[in-house]
Parts: C-alpha cells; sequence; structure tokens
C-alpha cells in the first residue's frame, strides 16, 4: 500500500532539502527523495553543491590558500616556515569530512522537521487520484503518493563532443576535486566559475595551468572592469590564460591528454596535459525523471518548464533549481524552494532575480549584485559610478591583502543603486550589504550615511557609496 504525502520533493540538493523543511515547517506531510551515495554507499543528501560542488571546492580553496601563504605569505608577516611539505591525501581526507558534516547536517534537519527521506531514484509513473505516484528505486524499490511534487533535480556537467568525461584523465568539476597528487600540467578548458576556481586550487598547490577560453572576452558576465583586473591579477598568479580558442580533437593517452586547438590569431597548437578539467556549463538532469510518461513539458534546452512562480505544466507539480531556467546557483535554488512551499500553502513567495549575488571564489574574490556597466550603458540608463580601492582601506593593508576595489553604480536622477560590484578580500560577504540595500531600493547616499565599523573591510563599501556623489573621504 503507497504512502500519501502532501508534498514530495524529488531531489535533495540547496532547492530541494531547504523546499522540503520549509514545507514541513508549514505543516504538510512531507518527502524527500534523493540518491547521491557517499563512498561507503551511505544517503548523502545536499545534491552538487554538497558533494562535488560548492562545499568540497571552498574546502579545497581554503587548504591551497593556507598552504600558497605558508609558502610565500607567511614572512611578511614575520613568520618563518622551513620544511613545507603537502600532504595531499589529509587535504582531501579534510575536504571529505567537511562534505560528511554536511551530508549529515542536511540529515539531521530532516529528521528534526519531520521530514520523511528516502534514499534512491525518485521518478513519475502517473497520475493518480489525489495526485502523482512518484516510484523510489533503491535497495528496494517502493511507490508513494504525492498531493504536490517539486522537481528538485539538478544539473549535470555538460561534456564536450568526443571528451568523455573519465574522471581520471578528462575531468568534471567531480574528478578535479578530487585529484590525487599534483599535475605537473594541468589544463583547464572554460574561463568560468568552476574552471577559475579549480584552476587556482591546483596552480596554488604546484601545477603549470593553462586556461582555455572560446569566448573573446575574458568573464563576460561580469563588470568590465572588474574583469579586467581579474584577468591582470590571475595572469600574475600564473595561470596562462587563452581567450578566443577554437577547441579540436582531445585525445587521452595512457597518462596524459593532447588538445589541439586553433588559438585567436587563427594559428593551430597542440597542447599536452597530465589532467584536462573541462568546465564549459551544466546541463538540466532530468534523466530518469520520467517526464514523457505524465506529460511534463521539458522546454527547447531540456529545462523543465515553468512559468514564473515555479509551476510546470502539470497541475500541482513545481520545479526549482538549476533544472528550470534561471541562474544555476545553490542559493537561488534555495530561494525558489521556500517560494514553492509558501506558494503551496497559500502565501506568496517571492525570488527578485535582479538582487541574486553572485560570487567567484578565486583570490581575489568577485561578486557582485544587479546591473554591469555595460548592461546599463546597452540599456542606455543615466548612472552615476563610484569606486574605491582596497588600497587606501586601513583593515587590507594589515590584513597584507590590498587587491581590488569595490564599485558602486547608481542612477544618474533618483541615485538608486543598480549594481554593485567587488574585487578584493572578502567579496562574498560583503557583497551582502549591497543586496540588502538593493532589496530595499537603497540610494547610495543611503550606504554613504550609514556608520561602518572602523577599521574593517566594509568601509571600503562605505567609500564606494561616497565616490558616487565625488565626496570618498580616503581617497
Amino acid at each position: 500500500m503507497s504512502k500519501n504525502f502532501d508534498v514530495v520533493v524529488i531531489g535533495g540538493g540547496p532547492g530541494g532539502y531547504i523546499a522540503a523543511i520549509r514545507a514541513a515547517q508549514l505543516g504538510f506531510s512531507t518527502a524527500c527523495i534523493d540518491e547521491w551515495k557517499n563512498a561507503k554507499g551511505g544517503a548523502a543528501p545536499g545534491g552538487t553543491c554538497t558533494n562535488v560542488g560548492c562545499i568540497p571546492s571552498k574546502a579545497l580553496l581554503q587548504s591551497s590558500e593556507h598552504y600558497e601563504h605558508a609558502g610565500h605569505a607567511f614572512s611578511d608577516h614575520g613568520i618563518e616556515v622551513k620544511g613545507l611539505s603537502l600532504d595531499m591525501k589529509k587535504m582531501l581526507a579534510r575536504k571529505d569530512t567537511v562534505v560528511k558534516q554536511n551530508n549529515d547536517g542536511i540529515l539531521y534537519l530532516f529528521k528534526k522537521n519531520k521530514v520523511t527521506f528516502f534514499h534512491g531514484r525518485g521518478s513519475f509513473v502517473k497520475a493518480v487520484e489525489g495526485g502523482h505516484e512518484i516510484k523510489i528505486a533503491g535497495a528496494t524499490e517502493e511507490s508513494i503518493v504525492a498531493k504536490h511534487v517539486i522537481v528538485a533535480t539538478g544539473s549535470n556537467p555538460r561534456a564536450l563532443p568526443g571528451a568523455d568525461f573519465d574522471e581520471k584523465l578528462i575531468l568534471s568539476n567531480t574528478g578535479a576535486l578530487a585529484i590525487a597528487d599534483v599535475p605537473k600540467r594541468l589544463g583547464v578548458i572554460g574561463a568560468g566559475v568552476i574552471g577559475l576556481e579549480m584552476g587556482s586550487v591546483w596552480r596554488r598547490l604546484g601545477s603549470e595551468v593553462t586556461v582555455l577560453e572560446a569566448l573573446p572576452a575574458f568573464l563576460g558576465a561580469v563588470d568590465e572592469q572588474v574583469a579586467k583586473e581579474a584577468q591582470k591579477q590571475f595572469t600574475k598568479q600564473g595561470l596562462a590564460i587563452s581567450l578566443g580558442v577554437k577547441i579540436g580533437a582531445i585525445t587521452a593517452g595512457k597518462n596524459d591528454v593532447t588538445v589541439n586547438y586553433v588559438d585567436d590569431k587563427g594559428t593551430a597548437q597542440k597542447a599536452v596535459f597530465d589532467r584536462l578539467i573541462v568546465s564549459i556549463g551544466r546541463i538540466p538532469n532530468t534523466i530518469g525523471l520520467n517526464a514523457e510518461a505524465v506529460g511534463l513539458k521539458l522546454d527547447e534546452r531540456g529545462f523543465v518548464a515553468v512559468d514564473g512562480d515555479c509551476k510546470t505544466s502539470l497541475p500541482n507539480v513545481w520545479a526549482v533549481g538549476d533544472v528550470v531556467r534561471g541562474p544555476m546557483l545553490a542559493h537561488k535554488a534555495e530561494e525558489e524552494g521556500v517560494a514553492v512551499a509558501e506558494r503551496i500553502a497559500g502565501q506568496h513567495g517571492h525570488v527578485n532575480f535582479n538582487t541574486i549575488p553572485w560570487v567567484i571564489y578565486t583570490s581575489p574574490e568577485i561578486a557582485w549584485v544587479g546591473k554591469t556597466e555595460q548592461q546599463l550603458k546597452a540599456e542606455k540608463v543615466p548612472y552615476k559610478a563610484g569606486s574605491f580601492p582596497f588600497l587606501a582601506n586601513g583593515r587590507a593593508r594589515a590584513l597584507g591583502d590590498t587587491t581590488g576595489f569595490v564599485k558602486f553604480l547608481a542612477d544618474a536622477k533618483t541615485d538608486e543603486i543598480l549594481g554593485v560590484h567587488i574585487i578584493g578580500p572578502q567579496a562574498s560577504e560583503l557583497i551582502s550589504e549591497a543586496v540588502v540595500a538593493m532589496e530595499f531600493r537603497a540610494s547610495s547616499e543611503d550606504i554613504a550615511r550609514i556608520c561602518h565599523a572602523h577599521p574593517s573591510l566594509s568601509e571600503a563599501v562605505k567609500e564606494a557609496a561616497l565616490a558616487v556623489d565625488g565626496r570618498a573621504l580616503n581617497f
């Protein structure tokens, strides 16, 4: 006999597990189905983000940054390190521990909020009286009935034609986070968030990293001034970045990978790498969902088709996160998950795409929210700009990291903040002030008039807001 639930969430990533918890908080009988397994075959909820994305990449970024600081930056502080060595096995083990702590944390939250968890792959069977029948294929097979279904199945890495991931020589984000020994020569195809973060990790640990990007502009979605500074800093660090390349044949040998490509001058090139990371985007994961059996509509790119409220083509079936339109960001998925649970409860859940922050966790960090300067120019929006360098910030000097700046873009007539762009230390944390300000439709003057603690990095945000009106105090 099938178990009946008010809400069943298929997928336990950031969008899925948060949707399940919020639905349970609202009083619905809720279940979440997720198939991720840890090394021992146990449940590992959290999706790509927790298992092979956001969380483990930040763990390795932190470890590699400590290693680089110990080898190069500590001496500036009067700290001498002798006999520095790298224990890659231990570094990876720490990363795995951090992942497991997050997996276990989600399972605890399910228990705390009385969410029923099923470990297996969830798929549609058919419409039935009272909702939809959902099959769970796990250690054993069972079926449940859901009045409401939330699809949160995430995304998968996109492979290059003729260069399938083997996770040994040709790596997706999964393999890039589990390289057992530091490769001497590392190739990265794609200069996006994943490519730059993974390239930074292994460059710090000793790899010679070459980044090949098809687009002619570096970080085209980022504000041009920030992108220019980022390219300068990454090149200075040792990342060899080639733009405007056309990738040709990729051949995996016994212990290396050969990449043939044409550079931006039209010259044929060949590079041999010990490992190759391919990070050219992600595709929605609808494999095995059995969408066709119930008539769940997918769009022309394979995403689950939804309206502005995340409703699909089927009654009482919703979809959130990477499997639907919009930015593939964990925090966007979380906000959609909360909004859908609240809509099911008759509330007015809302997600403002214009105030979703973006972050690249390199060093320097890059973070932004709202419009870029090139977007405002293209849209012919009159604006004022103000920026402030971390070089003139006391806390940044004390940290020994004065790279980058904060930049404000405000409406020329109303002074409403239209975009904030940061490259520099702790940009990922500093951007939140801008997100809050823009959500409340604040002006740059509002930020300029707010007292910020001294000495702090956040003073650079205040100074950049002051600079919009040409009155920065420390630069």
